[in-house]
């Protein structure tokens, strides 16, 4: 018995050995596996189909036993008003309660006996619906996905019952500081603009549903991954065929310029030793030639926590000054890009005694970025960026994602290969000159946030200063004061340049 199973795994190695596709690797004795070049000009190709009613098939062909599908639309908290913010992320939490043909018991049964996940999210620009499941299950799970969709049921009791869920949803995400600095962040740098609404909006906005679905539709697009396109696009045609794509005399959604305004918001509260701070200028947009550049400069910067092993050897300039001086429990450098501007910033969690410090160091290796930045610097930020980018798409999951996110933004799937070659083309000079562009003797936006106690709910802080910088009237309030060691914010301005004699 052993010998046969040996003869079989030998025979097999064989087969693979012979075939010519540099994605496998090759189980010759002796001989390496393929090369990261190799590698990526063996990827899939992603296939791309428009229906004659505008709907956008994309997906690319793994052979793998499972698969994701599902449904990016170009709507999110952006085109929404002040009058009905939130009300896409209520949409979402009403979209899995059933259909008009199945009940959300029925539905849920359908989900469950496929073995599948069925989920959503909503962003500022971006709302998606998808569902990973076996291959063989494709048909059943584009079904359902178009069910929910386009016939969702919603009625006046599980309105109210899904009501109380997203309010405590909402309550519930002032334990996660992170968010709430960076929509803080959002809300001050495009204050009086639809880019400044929260993604989950006001707790008094829960109340109100969109009454139409199809005004806030610009753009649809199917996206697949382990699936034949033929077979995707003629189940798209069967299920997506029906729906239209022109609105009614002045329905269609014109999205408003947003500005960026250097500007700070802070909260305080003395009792909690650690702070969350984010400073950022604006960036580039999604479909900006200078994407790369600054993406190249953000990995440069790089990131850090208190549980990375790497000590004072890390290969981030940042990193190792915060290891050895102790500045922060942990950084991320970051980039927001959306369709027309975007927000390229740091944001760090420090103690309250070395808030000073961290932000100037990170303001200095902004200023390195836009001066001194050396070859060796940008060769070891294109390789973890190319690192970063391969490793995010480990799975059908997020590969589906990266393929309906580029078909919005860019109308096409962007091959991994060619976004290799864009890194590559990147230098010190252009680093420096990009980044001189967008950060160099530029005004910044601040957000700080320290948690309350109990007596003070960091929600409903925020959500009235958002009210408040959108100018709807609302109750005041008085919370302790601004973050004691953060820097006055003329301060933090004069070091976004350095004067050299």
């Amino acid at each position: 018995m052993a010998a046969s199973v040996c003869r079989v795994g030998s025979t097999v190695g064989r087969a693979l050995a012979k075939t010519h596709r540099p994605i496998l690797l090759s189980l010759r004795r002796g001989q390496a596996s393929v090369s990261y070049a190799q590698s990526l000009s063996g990827a899939p190709e992603t296939r791309l189909t428009t229906l004659d009613n505008g709907l956008r098939v994309a997906s690319e062909e793994t052979g793998h036993a499972t698969c994701t599908v599902g449904l990016w639309i170009g709507a999110g908290s952006r085109y929404e008003s002040e009058k009905n913010n939130g009300a896409g992320f209520f949409l979402e939490h009403m979209a899995f309660k059933g259909t008009k043909k199945h009940p959300q018991t029925a539905l849920e049964q359908q989900v469950e006996s496929m073995g599948a996940h069925l989920s959503a999210y909503t962003s500022r620009e971006h709302t998606a619906y998808y569902m990973k499941t076996l291959t063989k299950d494709l048909p059943k799970a584009v079904e359902l996905l178009s069910e929910v969709v386009q016939s969702c049921s919603l009625n006046e009791a599980e309105i109210e019952q899904q009501r109380s869920v997203v309010l405590r949803e909402l309550e519930e995400v002032e334990s996660n500081l992170q968010e709430v600095c960076l929509d803080l962040l959002h809300a001050t740098a495009f204050q009086g603009t639809a880019l400044g609404h929260s993604v989950l909006g006001p707790s008094s906005k829960a109340v109100m549903l969109y009454i139409s679905l199809k005004a806030l539709m610009l753009i649809w697009c199917v996206s697949s991954t382990g699936v034949s396109h033929d077979e995707l696009v003629g189940l798209a045609k069967s299920h997506f065929s029906g729906v239209s794509f022109e609105y009614e005399g002045d329905a269609v959604p014109v999205l408003s310029p947003c500005r960026f305004t250097g500007s700070e918001v802070r909260m305080r509260d003395d009792a909690f030793p650690l702070a969350h701070i984010a400073i950022a200028v604006e960036g580039a947009s999604a479909a900006s030639p200078d994407i790369v550049p600054l993406m190249v400069a953000n990995a440069i910067i790089g990131s850090y926590d208190l549980t990375y092993g790497g000590g004072k050897h890390l290969s981030s300039r940042l990193a190792r000054l915060a290891v050895e001086d102790n500045l922060c429990h942990s950084f991320q450098a970051f980039h927001s890009s959306y369709s027309d501007t975007g927000l390229l910033g740091i944001y760090f969690v420090a103690d309250k005694n070395n808030i000073d410090d961290m932000m100037h160091w990170s303001q200095n290796a902004w200023m390195n970025l836009c001066t001194t930045v050396t070859e060796s610097d940008v060769a070891r930020g294109r390789n973890a960026l190319k690192a970063s980018l391969v490793g995010q798409l480990n799975g059908t999951t997020p590969i589906c994602d990266d393929i309906g996110r580029h078909i919005l933004n860019y109308g096409r799937r962007i091959p991994i290969a060619e976004w290799d070659a864009r890194i590559d083309a990147v230098t010190p000079k252009m680093v420096r000159d990009i980044c001189c562009k967008y950060i160099y003797d530029k005004c910044p936006a601040v957000a700080a946030v320290g948690e309350f106690c109990c007596t003070f709910s960091l929600f409903t802080a925020r959500m009235q200063l958002m009210l408040q910088l959108f100018s709807v009237t609302c109750p005041s309030f008085s919370p302790p004061g601004p973050i004691e060691q953060l820097p006055d914010y003329n301060r933090m301005r004069s070091a976004m340049y350095w004067l050299r004699f």
